[in-house]
């Protein structure tokens, strides 16, 4: 068979197309030092390094790929207890720290699930380590003592922090000192993380900074602050993490800032503390970097806070502490000396958040107010001991309903706002702030409703209890009654006292009772269908009277359309018969 000729056009673009092709998949020919090609198109770092426009895919020749420094913020590599992270060009390893070693010998570890770090020190060191194990139990028995922060007063849990934050840095360096050939040493709990070095030498050239990392936190720190001159004995520095103080100490203790804006702490607790001279002014600021405790996209200012101790106890203040960096995950600071730190961010203003926090107050407000209605409703039909003759109720509840049931929830909310707008919406949700008290406009009146409805949910079943006992043998009366009975036990979840639930959501069971309270208060509406619909003698009567026009008028319709069809002109035909008449066979 012969080979059929290209159409000269054909060949030309065949042409055209074989000689761009080559330019294409010559393109990655231009990529840079540590990148490789991707789909003979674009170039692409390799991993461990990042493009210095931060792209992922790039075909711009003069392009870079950067070292990504996986033991920094924001990565922070977390080796585990008593390892420290390594930076190496295109990647990274663990080590051990001084005084401890792998179980299997090895030098290097990838990452903390491989961190089998053992003592190699005396028992003296491991005395000390115990030590430190002490302190950290102590510490975290004290935050679990509810009782104790619940029970006291602004001042008395200022104060009460400043001691715990004083006497834990004390301890810490104390036990560190005794055992200074234990260089590094690392330990944490639940509650509290440490981490402290000894310095026995001067400061050598190779290490005029000191690194420490603890719970995704870290302070860099120059070594001449920490011996202070010092030359003749070993010098400790210790850095604690806290995880949970910052909920006790929070950002209410923090008055620098203007009382609109919505400040929240948004990392740990952390101190900072040089011994044996406690010291806490330095020769250059120490540089702490922060892991954010919640990421939120609206933020408008951040402060880097110590803790200042005053006549009071304590309270959070900038003085001293600058803000460098700040992103998504990690806020860096400057502190010139050395003190407790945190870091408080204030939201923007959501103007459209506090709108909903408002509307949902007021809703939920209405919603219970309405229980409130109808809890009298029901006492006072009781007590007239009747379920269908309603007459002599509604002249009252016909006043009074409308007002109060909206009325009474919009006073609230106005009055809730117009003193303290800025409290509503949080930094997690639309809702109302906790602070100050400020959730009791909700609460307060939620609690009085339920306590005054069970009030009158015992006195409904007292009424019915007389009544029954007391009925003659009179059917309809003893039905009425008992469907009265019914519709009564039925108000228990319309009158919203199966919200108690939501008491009852703490300790182990607080998950059950979270979906309890969720599936049965989402059944209110059900209720209120069976009861006022579904069961009631008025609209069932109602229902009965539609049904009966529809049928009428249907019938009606029918009879009217066979009328039309018979006009007054038209003539029967032959096979019509009408009433009376009988057809005749031929």
């Amino acid at each position: 068979m012969q080979g059929s000729s290209l159409p000269p056009g054909l060949c030309f673009l065949l042409c055209f197309f074989g000689a761009v092709t080559p330019k294409i998949k010559a393109s990655c020919a231009n990529c840079p030092a540590n990148a490789s090609c991707v789909n003979n198109s674009h170039c692409t770092c390799n991993s461990g390094y990042v493009s210095g426009s931060g792209q992922k895919l790039f075909t711009f020749p003069l392009e870079t790929c950067n070292d990504i420094n996986e033991c920094e913020p924001p990565y922070s590599v977390y080796c585990g207890l008593n390892a420290a992270c390594h930076n190496v060009k295109g990647s990274f390893y663990c080590r051990c720290v001084p005084g401890y070693r792998l179980q299997s010998g090895k030098e290097r570890f990838s990452n903390s699930s491989g961190n089998t770090c053992q003592d190699t020190n005396s028992s003296k060191t491991t005395q000390g380590r115990k030590e430190l194990q002490k302190i950290v139990d102590t510490f975290e028995s004290l935050l679990s003592n509810q009782t104790l922060w619940r029970t006291e007063g602004r001042q008395e849990i200022s104060s009460t922090a400043t001691t715990i934050l004083r006497d834990v840095e004390l301890k810490v360096l104390e036990t560190a000192l005794k055992a200074p050939e234990q260089k590094v040493q690392k330990i944490q709990n639940s509650s509290v993380a440490i981490e402290t070095r000894v310095i026995t030498d001067n400061c050598s050239e190779e290490r005029q900074t000191f690194n420490l990392n603890v719970q995704m936190n870290s302070m860099d720190i120059h070594c001449n602050d920490v011996i202070q001159g010092d030359t003749q004995g070993p010098s400790a520095v210790a850095f604690i993490s806290y995880s949970s103080l910052g909920n006790i100490i929070n950002a209410t203790f923090f008055e620098e800032t203007d009382e609109k804006e919505r400040v929240f702490l948004n990392s740990q607790v952390v101190s900072a503390a040089i011994g044996p001279k406690r010291n806490v002014s330095l020769s250059k600021s120490v540089t702490l970097t922060f892991q954010h405790v919640k990421t939120n996209h609206s933020i408008k200012k951040v402060f880097c806070v110590y803790w200042e101790t005053t006549k009071q106890g304590g309270l959070w203040s900038r003085d001293g502490c600058f803000l460098i960096h700040v992103n998504k995950s990690h806020t860096m600071c400057n502190c010139s000396h050395l003190s407790s730190f945190a870091v408080l961010m204030a939201l923007t203003s959501q103007v459209l958040c506090a709108i909903i926090a408002g509307a949902l107050h007021y809703l939920y407000l209405a919603a219970f107010t309405w229980m409130l209605l109808e809890g009298l409703h029901l006492f006072l039909t009781a007590r007239n001991l009747t379920v269908v003759n309603y007459s002599s109720i509604n002249r009252l509840m016909k006043w009074i309903m409308f007002p109060v049931g909206y009325g009474v929830p919009a006073v609230i909310v106005a009055i809730s706002a117009a003193s303290r707008p800025h409290f509503y919406g949080t930094a997690n949700r639309c809702w109302l702030h906790l602070d100050q008290g400020f959730i009791w406009g909700f609460l307060g009146p939620v609690c009085a409703i339920f306590s005054v409805n069970l009030v009158f949910f015992i006195l409904v079943f007292w009424i019915l209890k007389r009544k029954l006992s007391s009925l003659n043998s009179e059917v309809s009366t003893i039905q009425n009654t008992r469907m009265l009975a019914f519709k009564a036990t039925a108000q228990l979840f319309i009158l919203g006292c199966t919200w108690c639930l939501g008491f009852l959501q703490v300790g182990p069971a607080a998950q059950v009772m979270a979906y309890l309270f969720t599936i049965i208060n989402s059944l209110q509406g059900f209720f209120i269908f069976l009861v006022y619909c579904l069961l009631s003698q008025q609209v069932q009567k109602q229902y009965q009277k539609w049904f009966r026009e529809i049928v009428k008028s249907k019938s009606e319709s029918e009879a009217y359309t066979l009328s039309s069809k018979m006009g007054p002109d038209s003539k029967p035909s032959e096979g019509d018969v009408f009433p009376g008449q009988v057809k005749r066979k031929y």
